[in-house]
């Protein structure tokens, strides 16, 4: 019997058979991510229904030094939860549920491999929100939201997961578990320890429940779709928002070409405003209509807005917001090259600028889109490797837009994490000396190197 074979057959006796597929066993969505890169079917596939079954898997992994990747839904965007054929892949699908909703702390506690959808529904009749959201809300868990410190829509009003994050359980790469659960807001006791497994991509401990943080139901909130004369007029409206009326619940930025191709792609739907304008904001707002419609005139007086559609209806709110979600259209009719990246917020406007200058001068003809959220300082692009030389030259295309990203003090993933897609390029946002110092912390929680290896720091 072989090394695997024996670690094996450790873990069905912990674990039981049922809980240790392998082979055609395996289901497909267990070889890679949204992404779809480099798929693999891993050695065996661990399906835990305890925080003590996975502490019994992970030490017996960590003795024989056999590598493990943690899975939640599979929906990253950037590698980090691909397999390899020699890996171990741990799913935490089957720690799922609500534990419990503590309406007195506004708090939720929940395991792992609860979806994001069955959290923001569980905790409606309570009178609370969970406002951490995103497409992949009905397919992800709260595990791996919270292991790649995802964004979403309502980061500028709420922030992202590290914020909503009060408490964790984690097991570590020898089966030690630390309970790190806390309903508090001010909890001082020394080195906040679950900060180090947010957005570690599951490369530091494993996380099996969380106590996440709740909001009041917000009043009724209204959409309001501006069109406007250019990106610093972006800038100056947000703040203006933001002064008379509060934080929005949502800003998002839409450049001409991204606003015309998801007009385009509306089925028997009409343009709701021009699409000659270069800049286009879907803003959503928790504030009384008659101070958004003050505030609008004011915009509109100050030239930072141009026309305007404030949505009469929730009907007429979602058809605004579809133009928005054209996003999930892109791998149906593009070859879509995505980039996720942040930057000062005054700077985005001239790095969209420059990218653009840089994609045309070096693929003449090349076809890309710029949307983002802004105000959290978050930029998507979009690069369709269909209007690319063939093969498409993804290397050449990223260097340039991550090296862009670097010059102007940038980051290099924003909200999708690092994984395995973003490795190569972490040096344009990341000095040496920090990327020591990462391999430090990851060589004192997992000294054998057995938790997602090559995710990261490779």
């Amino acid at each position: 019997m072989n090394d695997l074979q024996q670690t094996l057959e450790q873990l069905r006796q912990a674990l039981g058979d049922a809980a240790v597929l392998t082979g055609a066993d395996i289901s497909q969505r267990h070889y890679s991510d949204w992404t779809g890169h480099a798929p693999a079917c891993p050695a065996a596939l661990l399906l835990p229904r305890t925080t003590e079954q996975v502490a019994s898997a992970l030490r017996i992994c960590n003795d024989a030094q056999q590598s493990v990747v943690p899975q939640g839904g599979m929906t990253g965007l950037a590698g980090g939860a691909v397999p390899r054929e020699t890996d171990i892949a741990l799913s935490l699908e089957r720690l799922r549920g609500i534990e419990e909703i503590d309406p007195a702390a506004a708090t939720i506690s929940v395991w792992a491999g609860t979806t994001l959808e069955e959290i923001q529904q569980a905790v409606v009749d309570a009178g609370f929100v969970f406002p951490l959201d995103l497409g992949a809300r009905g397919s992800c868990q709260i595990g791996g939201n919270i292991a790649t410190n995802a964004g979403g829509n309502a980061v500028i009003r709420y922030g992202m997961t590290r914020d909503l994050v009060l408490g964790l359980e984690v097991v570590l790469a020898d089966g030690r578990v630390l309970n790190l659960l806390n309903k508090m807001i001010k909890n001082n006791c020394g080195y906040d320890l679950k900060q180090c497994f947010i957005g570690s991509e599951g490369t530091l401990g494993v996380i099996t429940r969380a106590v996440l943080k709740l909001a009041p139901t917000p009043g009724e909130t209204t959409t309001l779709l501006c069109a406007l004369p250019d990106y610093a007029s972006a800038v100056s409206l947000l703040r203006r928002v933001q002064r008379s009326v509060g934080t929005p619940q949502a800003y998002e930025l839409m450049w001409q070409d991204f606003f015309r191709l998801g007009v385009s792609w509306l089925e028997n739907t009409a343009a709701p405003i021009s699409l000659d304008y270069p800049l286009y904001v879907l803003l959503e707002s928790a504030s009384s209509r008659e101070s958004l419609e003050q505030t609008l005139e004011e915009a509109f007086g100050a030239g930072e807005v141009v026309d305007a559609v404030l949505a009469s209806s929730e009907t007429q709110a979602r058809a605004l917001w579809k133009i928005r979600e054209a996003t999930g259209e892109f791998p149906l009719r593009m070859t879509p090259l995505n980039f996720d990246v942040s930057l000062p917020i005054g700077l985005i406007g001239d790095f969209a600028e420059r990218c653009r200058q840089r994609l045309e001068q070096r693929w003449p003809g090349n076809h890309s889109v710029y949307f983002g959220h802004i105000g959290d300082s978050n930029l998507h692009l979009t690069v369709d490797c269909a209007s690319l030389p063939q093969p498409a030259p993804i290397l050449e295309v990223e260097e340039l837009v991550y090296s862009a990203v670097g010059e102007l003090g940038g980051s290099v993933s924003a909200e999708h994490g690092i994984g395995l897609l973003k490795r190569e390029f972490l040096h344009h946002s990341v000095s040496l000396e920090a990327r020591q110092a990462m391999q430090q912390l990851k060589d004192c929680f997992d000294p054998k190197g057995i938790l997602n290896p090559g995710k990261i720091l490779g």
